[in-house]
């Protein structure tokens, strides 16, 4: 008799399945992820927002910010000069010192809608993804160069800010490039616990991390003086003149320009009062 031959039943799948498998799930992972960082990172940024807007009330108003309708009320001539020796917000240092004792001024800047709580650390790391209160967040702190004094009395005082996607803490500095809506605003205040200081702008540019911008001085002479009038020359957008002396005190902003490199974009500022 003849032996029935049993069929071998085809396997099912095989090597290009396993692989194909493989791969959905590999996708899947990378997507799932993916919206993790993402929401992640829009988590971060809501977070450090909120922080440093609560942190508004310690802040007031006075007479020389308020409101268009106040100013129409003064002559003109009275409002200029309200504006130039009046700072437009008052802060509350003390409740501040409270939260953070490194806190060592309040940076204003009225035409970019910059305010917030100056620090200074024992380094530049500390701050760097670290906010005023302390909690880890990309959006980090405003903060003073930890070489600088921290009564802005340097010859100049290097300030340091993230160029947040979301245009807060220095993502609206660079907006300057644009100077032909800001030019009535090219000036800030720097409030601190002893003294208001408010600063003309004098140069605003792109510029590299290894620039002769970031140079600190032990004490003012011809070698400041210099680098005085070279930074003015190298402003990108067009400034009124000045005259420089070697007593002036100055303030550099500084940010990222990119993403990735070491691309800056810096505003200097020279301290109206001395």
């Amino acid at each position: 008799m003849a032996k029935n031959k049993k069929k071998k039943k085809k396997k099912k799948g095989g090597p290009l399945n396993v692989i194909l498998t493989l791969g959905i799930i590999a996708c899947v992972g990378v997507i799932a992820y993916s919206g993790y960082q993402l929401l992640s990172t829009r988590l971060a940024y809501h977070e450090g927002e909120s922080e440093y807007g609560s942190l508004q009330r310690y802040t007031t108003e006075t007479a020389s910010g308020a409101g268009e309708e106040d100013s129409e009320n003064r002559e003109p001539a009275e409002a200029a000069v309200l504006e130039e020796e009046t700072p437009p917000i008052q802060v509350d240092f003390a409740s501040l010192q409270a939260i953070n004792p490194d806190i060592v001024g309040w940076l204003y800047m009225d035409a970019l809608d910059i305010s917030y709580p100056i620090v200074q650390g024992t380094d530049n790391d500390y701050y760097l993804h670290r906010t005023f209160e302390g909690k880890d967040n990309f959006a980090g702190s405003i903060f003073v160069e930890y070489r600088n004094s921290g009564d802005f009395s340097d010859c100049n005082t290097i300030i340091y800010g993230h160029n947040m996607k979301n245009q807060t803490m220095f993502g609206k500095l660079d907006f300057l490039q644009n100077w032909e809506e800001y030019q009535d605003g090219m000036y800030f205040w720097i409030l601190t616990p002893e003294a208001d200081y408010r600063y003309e702008i004098f140069n605003a540019q792109y510029t590299d991390a290894y620039s002769d911008v970031y140079t600190l001085f032990s004490d003012s002479g011809e070698l400041f003086l210099d680098y005085l009038n070279k930074m003015q020359s190298q402003s990108q957008i067009p400034l009124e003149e000045r005259t420089f002396s070697e007593s002036d005190r100055i303030v550099t902003l500084s940010t990222c320009a990119s993403s990735e490199g070491d691309e800056r974009y810096v505003v200097q500022g020279v301290r109206t009062e001395q």
